[in-house]
């Protein structure tokens, strides 16, 4: 017998247009929409990884629940901010191959922390509930080939830290410790148990 498992009693909405996250989100077996939330994304003076991501996080998901109060509807947003902390640099997503080369040699033979900021707010009560998810990720020690190899796939571009440990990159994972989707960008698990908290899918 098969059963439903999708959750559609509440509306969800992901503040973002991350076609990982989305991923995470549909199998995880959730009905949800998803809309941009453009913030600036620059680090502030002496602002850690932690409050960055948290505060990022936490922008998107206000920008995109202000909208969603205005069409009156109840709603769950939710917003997430991921980066790549490495030898005590942030790393984003890299603009040019000399960057990810710079990224992916700071990754290189060494354990990384990845970080996400998640951040959900209730419409139209305004509850908000956020949370630093953080895993630990071992890279083997590569070859300058194995790394100009690898960005010659351009996977590394639009991932922070120049990595998608879903794709290629995978291989050169050794070990982690934490959320393996929080290394995606979306801590599934721990999503669930803030969406529980506010009351989701039962009680909202």
């Amino acid at each position: 017998m098969m059963f439903n498992l999708r959750f559609s009693r509440a509306k969800l909405v992901l503040a973002s247009k991350s076609p990982r996250r989305a991923e995470i989100l549909r199998h995880a077996g959730f009905d949800f929409e998803a809309y941009p939330a453009h913030v600036d994304e620059a680090r502030r003076p002496r602002e850690s990884a932690r409050a960055h991501v948290e505060r990022l996080a936490l922008a998107k998901a206000r920008l995109v629940a202000e909208r969603t109060k205005r069409t009156g509807r109840r709603a769950i947003v939710i917003g997430a901010d991921t980066v790549v902390l490495a030898q005590g640099k942030i790393l984003g997503k890299p603009s040019d191959v000399k960057e990810a080369r710079r990224m992916l040699r700071l990754l290189n033979g060494r354990t990384h922390q990845v970080l996400t900021g998640l951040a959900l707010i209730r419409v139209p009560d305004g509850v908000e509930a956020h949370h630093v998810e953080t895993t630990a990720v071992r890279f083997l020690k590569l070859s300058k080939r194995d790394i100009d190899d690898y960005i010659a796939t351009g996977e590394p571009f639009d991932k922070a830290g120049a990595y998608g440990i879903q794709g290629i990159a995978g291989r050169f994972v050794s070990r982690l410790d934490g959320c393996y989707f929080n290394v995606m960008g979306l801590p599934v698990s721990r999503l669930w148990s803030m969406l529980d908290r506010l009351g989701y899918p039962d009680r909202f």
